[in-house]
């Protein structure tokens, strides 16, 4: 299986697929940001498809249709995302269905959407955690492929426990990708 990564921000998931030797066919970015440096010094080919518009307008299926032609040219087969930022539209779902895959920090169903973290902390829970799951056009709402817990420390903010939960993050989505690559399926 082609594996490609759709990545936005500082590019730690990226770094750690890459440094377990996932093999990345191509990252693609929704802006410029750090992502591109990472996927640079693993000699990764990175390419932006950016993300202009933020109104009400925005033509969500059209940008769609050019990130999917985008890996199409690459002739993938399995996409993940990684901090991901623009929510895809069903273009990209028909095209690869079943077979986008993300991540979430938080123990869906729990917690869905931008601000996992901080709602977690508001509820009060003990435990919260990261789960890597097949991405639909419902946000956080696919089929569940892993989890793992992490502990919610009496003296926890959203930074501390937000860092703990990327670390667990890191290695879980890494070793659930290299499983799905093994067996050659998702599920």
């Amino acid at each position: 299986m082609r594996l490609a990564v759709l990545a936005s921000g500082s590019g730690t998931l990226l770094d750690a697929m890459a440094s377990a030797g996932l093999p990345i066919e191509v990252v693609l970015v929704d802006r410029r940001c750090a992502v591109e440096e990472v996927a640079a010094r693993h000699g990764i080919p990175c390419v932006v498809v950016e993300r202009t518009d933020f109104t009400t307008a925005f033509d969500r299926d059209t940008y769609t249709d050019e990130v999917v032609g985008v890996l199409a040219d690459h002739g993938v087969d399995l996409v993940a995302m990684a901090g991901w930022g623009t929510i895809l539209g069903p273009p990209a779902f028909a095209a690869y269905p079943g077979r986008i895959i993300n991540t979430h920090p938080a123990l869906l169903p729990s917690f869905p959407g931008w601000h996992a973290v901080r709602d977690a902390l508001a509820a009060g829970v003990k435990v919260t955690g990261c789960t890597v799951h097949v991405a639909t056009e419902r946000v956080d709402d696919g089929p569940i492929l892993a989890q793992e817990a992490v502990e919610v420390l009496a003296d926890d903010d959203e930074s501390t426990l937000h860092e703990r939960i990327k670390s667990v993050e890191r290695r879980l989505y890494t070793e659930t990708i290299r499983s799905i690559l093994d067996r050659g399926a998702v599920t």
